[in-house]
């Protein structure tokens, strides 16, 4: 029986991972599943719950991951996620957010519950799966991994365009200071740290456009032996 076809796509905030996972699952006609809003859901729902940055006590979050319910859902009007039944995709992506998300996804039983469930949705049915840890921890055995990355000060310009489109401006160097702390909380955890391992074709997104940053990713999966 063939495997499911996994690809791996790994990299800091703002490298255009996003973007470009979800046009090459389509172009390969298999579900595109963001970790990484995984994350920001169970960020989202800790807030909620009152917890607040620096989270010192991890117990709290722990709870919090294992007793909420997160869904990635494709919709004709794009990619949606569902905590708990409720639709949050807006939510998860104000700036806070992203803080919230490196805060708990720095929780070993945060990581140990979401990368499990990672892990069930590809090999259900394959997948694109874009991350910090996808090709190294979710599915190593993966041969289609890939590392996107990009300056901080391109990454947070990118970043600081997308709030302005979405209504929700945020002065560029909040945005740039904001990315530079979570590079770096997620480079310097304990669990599944952001790096990469040999095996990973890098990408500098900076001199590629989004269509020829897939092109390159869809060349190199479907090569013979690729």
């Amino acid at each position: 029986m063939t495997p499911p076809l996994i690809v791996a796509i790994d990299g800091p905030s703002g490298a255009g991972k996003s973007t470009a996972a979800r046009a090459l699952a389509a172009r390969l006609g298999v579900p595109y599943i963001d970790t990484g809003a995984m994350y920001r859901a169970v960020g989202l729902a800790a807030r909620e719950r009152g917890l607040r940055l620096p989270i010192s006590d991890p117990e709290p979050a722990a709870d919090v991951a294992q007793s909420v319910t997160v869904e990635l859902i494709a919709t004709s009007g794009g990619d949606r996620v569902l905590l708990d039944g409720r639709d949050v995709t807006e939510l998860i992506r104000e700036p806070e957010i992203s803080l919230y998300a490196s805060a708990v996804s720095a929780i070993p039983a945060v990581r140990r519950r979401l990368v499990s469930e990672q892990q069930r949705l590809g090999r259900a049915r394959g997948g694109v799966l874009e991350g910090r840890d996808i090709g190294t921890r979710v599915f190593p055995e993966t041969p289609h991994k890939f590392f996107l990355t990009a300056p901080p000060e391109v990454r947070a310009s990118r970043r600081a365009s997308e709030l302005a489109l979405r209504g929700t401006p945020q002065p560029y160097p909040e945005v740039l200071a904001e990315m530079e702390k979570r590079d770096s909380d997620d480079s310097s955890r304990e669990d599944s740290p952001l790096t990469l391992d040999g095996r990973y074709v890098v990408i500098d997104t900076q001199a590629l456009t989004p269509q020829g940053v897939v092109a390159e990713m869809e060349r190199r999966v479907l090569r013979p032996g690729g």
